[in-house]
């Protein structure tokens, strides 16, 4: 059976994961997929990983078909994703519907996990997001960075006790088993990204690639995207 490689942000982890099964049957084609933080993700492609699909934030793809790293005529959107805020499965969720409450429910957490500050689409944000609210220096010890949205959420989803509150993109929260949405950023704060599918100009598979994009885009797929929390 052939491969095609998958270099993903994290935020299109459940996406590919659903539809995989899928693509194989169809096209007698596995998935040999790596997902992280975009930045990562960028790097390595870059670093000469093995690479016939990327899936990466619309503002880096252009960047990359710019400089004829990815085939232009093969970029797709995928849908928009918002950054939200996650606790724990079960725990009473608090409100952050303004930036005075965001404020108020994070100095009251115990914990607050998100993904890496510096290659990461939410966790730069979310620093960000943190030093707008004067609570950068206050929580320091409190933060918990990790890696990336899905490795943030799921040691939270780990983690002894409740007072604990996340900060990743949606569709890392709703692929996350023991967490759950609270609400997207509110409005001061939304970040709302926008994920682009893309077959790259080295692909070893060049065909099974546009057909992967194909797939992930198809009008018959929109309301998957739509549950994995692609708007």
């Amino acid at each position: 059976m052939k491969n095609i490689n998958l270099l993903s942000g994290g935020a299109a982890q459940g996406l590919v994961t659903q539809l995989e099964d899928r693509f194989e049957a169809q096209h007698q084609c596995a998935i040999d997929a790596s997902f992280g933080a975009v930045g990562m993700m960028k790097d390595s492609l870059l670093a000469g990983a093995p690479c016939d699909v990327l899936i990466l934030t619309e503002a880096l793809i252009a960047q990359l078909a710019a400089s004829g790293v990815v085939v232009a005529a093969s970029v797709r959107p995928l849908g928009v994703v918002k950054t939200g805020v996650a606790v724990k499965a079960g725990d009473a969720a608090p409100q952050v519907g303004t930036p005075e409450a965001l404020k108020a429910a994070l100095q009251a957490a115990r914990g607050i996990y998100f993904p890496d500050p510096v290659k990461a689409t939410a966790g730069i944000h979310f620093m960000q997001v943190l030093k707008q609210l004067g609570l950068d220096a206050e929580l320091s010890g409190r933060l918990h960075p990790f890696p990336n949205g899905a490795t943030a959420m799921a040691a939270m989803a780990e983690a002894d006790g409740s007072g604990l509150i996340g900060c990743t993109q949606v569709t890392e929260i709703i692929y996350t088993d023991g967490v759950q949405l609270v609400a997207p950023l509110p409005k001061a704060f939304e970040l709302a990204t926008v994920y682009s599918a893309a077959v790259c100009t080295r692909a070893a598979e060049p065909d099974a690639a546009h057909a992967l994009v194909a797939m992930l885009v198809d009008a018959d797929a929109a309301a998957l995207r739509a549950a994995c929390g692609f708007e």
